[in-house]
């Protein structure tokens, strides 16, 4: 469903506009976004946190070569013959980098750790079991063949998939792309994301305010949230309620990214202008009025040849809304695989009783866990809407179902780390 901007912004043609629940909301949001076009090649060192743009094949299996799993003696079981125990002279000494060789007959060769497996070898038997006779080695028990031996490929074989595409690199993906011998890798190229705070009242950290005015604390929570490697951020900073500048500084973002941004403006108030804006500049706005607390006033929709996202003013409603909603989209524009948030399961700490209506994320502290594994959720003060000093304090949002009106202590949560 698309919703006129206009209409809904303008009380005196329309009733309130019922409320969409979250995940509603998110699916649309998700519905609209698909991974940007283009992609780039870079080295390995500069590919760290970007995101594969196409599943990556190993060019070699891996290992490379059969080679010892520990330090000890390499042999051929096929001359240990008869009972033992049995004597094996020591012929010399294989370190990881040594050429393999051939094993000499009816002897054994020292070998550390990585070494390759010389030809006519068939097990290594570990140092701590066989006893030193000068220079021979004394063995009570006969090995296995292929004992403590890392076969060649048994971990990837030749032209396996290494990472699918929409994987974010990290320390895994990187350790593993290098030891296949692959310098570069293709990337998706960074989403370009606009972001700009909607208020007269704001003002920079460090300026002094006149009465009514209010420090920005929106633009450095969301530009924090958006310092990604996979994103490009376009920082419009504040722009005043007037709608002629909010026209200009959406007009520029929409021709300049592929994901606009704004705090503020979004309710029914004589200063929220952006439903409207958005309208009147092409766009639609497809949610509007989300059953979310903190947040009810954010908007998804498009603007031109850029989705948009339109958060509430209030810092924590904004934090709120752009981890459950906004986020999620776009991770979605970067190609990542899973671009929604991963929950755990807690435990409530204490009864709760509400209004039901809307989902809440509430700020909670985890404790930890109790006889049962799972950890302990505590909430915080039930009026955490505006208080950002506590959101600072929690260490994650703990999700009260829309229609729960209240729930027992012990009950499970579904629970958000920061």
């Amino acid at each position: 469903m698309v919703f006129e901007a206009s209409a809904l912004n303008d009380c005196t043609t329309a009733g309130p506009t019922p409320l969409m629940g979250w995940q509603e909301a998110r699916a649309i949001g998700l519905s609209l976004a698909g991974p940007v076009d283009g992609d780039v090649s870079l080295p390995l060192a500069q590919a760290v946190g970007r995101v594969t743009a196409t599943p990556c094949a190993s060019p070699v299996a891996l290992p490379l070569f059969d080679n010892s799993a520990m330090d000890g003696f390499v042999l051929a079981t096929s001359g240990l013959t008869g009972q033992g125990p049995w004597t094996l002279s020591v012929a010399g000494r294989i370190a990881a980098g040594d050429t393999a060789g051939t094993l000499p007959r009816g002897a054994a060769l020292r070998i550390l750790t990585g070494a390759p497996i010389p030809a006519g070898a068939d097990a290594v038997i570990m140092q701590e079991h066989v006893r030193r006779q000068g220079a021979a080695i004394v063995l009570d028990d006969l090995p296995a063949p292929g004992i403590n031996i890392r076969r060649a490929g048994e971990d990837l074989v030749l032209g396996g998939e290494v990472l699918p595409a929409g994987r974010e690199l990290g320390p895994r993906e990187l350790g593993v792309l290098a030891a296949t011998g692959q310098s570069e890798v293709t990337l998706r190229r960074r989403v370009r994301v606009a972001l700009l705070c909607s208020g007269s009242e704001l003002r920079e950290p460090g300026e002094v305010l006149a009465p009514g005015q209010i420090w920005n604390a929106n633009r450095y929570l969301l530009t924090a949230a958006l310092a990604l490697p996979w994103v490009e951020l376009v920082d419009l900073g504040a722009v005043p309620d007037n709608p002629a500048r909010l026209a200009a500084a959406l007009n520029h973002a929409s021709r300049t990214a592929d994901l606009v941004i704004s705090t503020g403006g979004m309710a029914d108030g004589d200063e929220d202008h952006m439903p409207r804006l958005l309208r009147e500049g092409g766009g639609s706005v497809q949610a509007l009025r989300v059953a979310i607390k903190p947040g009810k006033p954010v908007g998804i929709g498009t603007l031109g040849g850029a989705i948009y996202v339109g958060l509430p003013g209030n810092p924590v409603a904004a934090f709120v809304t752009w981890l459950m909603l906004g986020a999620p989209l776009l991770r979605k524009l970067a190609g990542i695989t899973d671009p929604l948030p991963v929950f755990q399961t807690a435990r409530l700490s204490a009864p709760l009783i509400r209004r039901p209506g809307r989902a809440e994320f509430r700020p909670a502290s985890l404790r930890p866990a109790g006889p049962d594994g799972l950890p302990v959720a505590e909430l915080m003060a039930p009026n955490f809407a505006a208080r950002i000093a506590l959101l600072a304090s929690a260490d994650g949002l703990a999700l009260i179902p829309a229609d729960a009106d209240r729930l027992d202590a012990g009950a499970h949560i579904d629970f958000l780390r920061f």
